[in-house]
């Protein structure tokens, strides 16, 4: 197992007067070599040089039923649209996103003890993992926005404090992904670079950042030269599949304007040797409920 350095030196700045690229620090695979685990060692060496990994069928039709109808209570729960853990969308005012489901739903925090899944977290990291976040994602029909070339670790690094690239997302179907409603894209091999991006944090940019991402986000300039040298991966699947993604790969979505909603979970965990300091470049850390704060609690 690969040992983390001193926490609190700064290895990524970002957020500063110029937009600066630097190569990667950290392993992307943090365990041993033959660590056991559902992934395969091909599947892992797949992943450390793509900075993804996509299963057609990490669930089966059944379980999809359960999660997606408890998806569905949840955006319809009057209760729920009212708590701060709902992000709306804009436009429609419909939920985009409730956060902290882990937390919220036994049936979501089931799936994040599913060895199928944090199995799999602790593979790529090594060690034990904690949930930094957990949300469900809805993209309906007829205008849902999308969002913007984004690193997430750029931002659980400025905004969150997370010190190192330790962190692993995984982001489940729950309806079909198809190649027009709003996919995720990812840039292969994009989480070999990190981008310190230019600007400094507005104050409460969560707040903003969470419906239409600003603060954080690359030029026009960078995403050209990333998506010229690495190119661009749109996914698809049946619900049911899953993307599996490092925390430092170039991803994002554009706009839903087809009838068939796009509704996933995701979840982020983030290695137990790697937990939140306080932010990089941020004065204070965006509430718990999107970026974990201690005391921090191994996934069982």
């Amino acid at each position: 197992m690969t040992t983390a350095p001193e926490r609190t030196a700064d290895l990524y700045p970002t957020r500063g007067t110029a937009e600066v690229i630097t190569p990667r620090k950290d392993p992307v695979v943090w365990s041993r070599p033959g660590a056991e685990g559902p992934f395969s060692a091909s599947e892992l060496t797949d992943f450390d040089r793509d900075g993804f990994f996509a299963i057609p069928e990490l669930l089966t039709a059944d379980e999809v039923a359960v999660y997606r109808a408890e998806l569905d209570r949840l955006v319809n729960d009057p209760g729920m649209r009212a708590d701060p853990r709902s992000i709306v969308e804009p436009k429609s005012q419909d939920i985009r996103s409730v956060f902290e489901i882990h937390r919220i739903s036994d049936v979501f925090a089931k799936l994040v003890s599913d060895p199928r899944v944090v199995g799999r977290a602790r593979q790529i990291l090594g060690s034990d993992v904690y949930v930094h976040q957990s949300r469900i994602n809805v993209k309906p029909g007829f205008g849902a926005s999308g969002f913007y070339w984004h690193s997430d670790f750029e931002t659980w690094h400025a905004e969150d404090g997370l010190p190192r690239m330790r962190t692993v997302s995984v982001s489940i179907a729950l309806t079909e992904n198809y190649d027009t409603n709003g996919g995720l894209m990812i840039m292969p091999g994009s989480h070999r670079y990190f981008v310190g991006c230019e600007g400094a944090t507005p104050k409460d940019n969560y707040k903003k950042s969470l419906q239409m991402q600003d603060a954080g986000t690359p030029s026009d300039e960078a995403l050209t030269k990333m998506a010229d040298a690495h190119g661009i991966r749109l996914f698809t699947g049946k619900a049911g599949s899953a993307t599996w993604f490092d925390c430092n790969a170039m991803h994002g979505s554009g706009d839903n304007i087809t009838p068939y909603p796009r509704s996933n979970v995701f979840i982020v965990f983030n290695s137990m040797e790697n937990t939140a300091v306080e932010p990089f470049a941020a004065p204070v850390p965006r509430p718990e409920y999107i970026g974990a704060r201690a005391p921090f609690t191994p996934v069982r």
